[in-house]
């Protein structure tokens, strides 16, 4: 059986590589709340050697039920539901950090394509991504301009939200 060299994507490594060895060296942990990346985050921090002593767990709260069960969502959050946005991503990540008990938790939730919604945050592109923590919870927004290249969106999304819990870490993000 051949060993693969992808893993993690290329544009991925370099910011998970930061972000171990930043919790490796501050002995804090993370965990990881995601939903349109699909588990690239959590896989890409497993695949660093160490990752067990800064990697609490993490879940991928793809569909709506999941986030019920798992998130503390409701009947009335899913009827008011509109689409990924900060207040949905930093709600995920406060409420996985509470059962996980990290001392950050990142969160993602996006529109990775190919199809979309007429609404910004239904654009294929766009990504809202949150940092919980101790002192409170950093987000933000961003599109990837890659339209509805899934695969692409879905690595970006990763890489937005790692970058994220980078600056966190650092001191260098604003709540």
């Amino acid at each position: 059986m051949a060993e693969t060299k992808e893993f993690p994507p290329q544009k991925i490594r370099a910011i998970v590589a930061e972000v171990a060895t930043l919790l490796k060296e501050k002995k804090e942990s993370v965990s990881v709340a995601e939903t349109a990346a699909g588990g690239i985050i959590s896989a890409s921090l497993l695949s660093t050697p160490g990752a067990s002593g800064f990697y609490k767990g993490g879940l991928t709260l793809y569909t709506l039920e999941a986030r019920v069960q798992f998130a503390g969502w409701s009947e009335d959050t899913i009827k008011a539901y509109k689409g990924p946005t900060a207040e949905i991503v930093a709600g995920l990540a406060r409420s996985v950090r509470g059962k996980l008990g990290s001392t950050y938790t990142v969160s993602e939730s996006g529109t990775a394509g190919p199809t979309g919604g007429s609404t910004p945050n239904r654009t294929p592109g766009y990504v809202a991504v949150a940092v919980a923590t101790a002192s409170g919870t950093y987000t933000r927004e961003f599109n990837t301009e890659l339209g509805g290249n899934r695969e692409g969106n879905m690595i970006q999304f990763a890489v937005e939200a790692l970058t994220l819990l980078r600056d966190v870490i650092k001191g260098d993000a604003k709540l």
